[in-house]
């Protein structure tokens, strides 16, 4: 598998973990994989910062057992640079379908370096 395949594949395993309800409810487990310097436009239109999510995902859609699950789908990912993934997916939950953009990065030449989710953005996708 090429390298390229390797990051693509860690930052969709590292993306489907985000929405795992046990990992929304736990702070530690969410804060493993937001990139200190995360921002969000969610599908609101608000703009989050890492530590409003953080506060705020046990809450979200897929969070705890009386929200919604959320089912991802058709999810793919590009390479942009070295240690930078861009990925792409529909989710339901609650009857409402958003696309979704994700951008993951890896610093490389940090002990234990991961994948951290850098930047996401939620577009509501119309009825229709």
């Amino acid at each position: 598998m090429s390298q390229e395949n390797t990051d693509v594949n860690a930052a969709i395993n590292a993306e489907l973990r985000l929405l795992e309800p046990a990992v929304r409810s736990s702070r530690s487990s969410a804060q493993q994989l937001l990139d200190p310097e995360f921002t969000e436009i969610g599908a609101s239109g608000r703009r989050w910062t890492y530590e409003e999510m953080l506060d705020a995902l046990p809450g979200l859609d897929g969070g705890d057992g009386d929200r919604p699950r959320v089912e991802a789908s058709g999810m793919t990912g590009t390479v942009l640079a070295p240690g930078v993934v861009h990925l792409t997916y529909e989710t339901l939950a609650g009857g409402r379908r958003t696309r979704r953009s994700s951008l993951w990065r890896k610093r490389t030449g940090e002990p234990g370096a991961t994948w951290r989710l850098y930047y996401h953005q939620g577009t509501p996708v119309p009825d229709a």
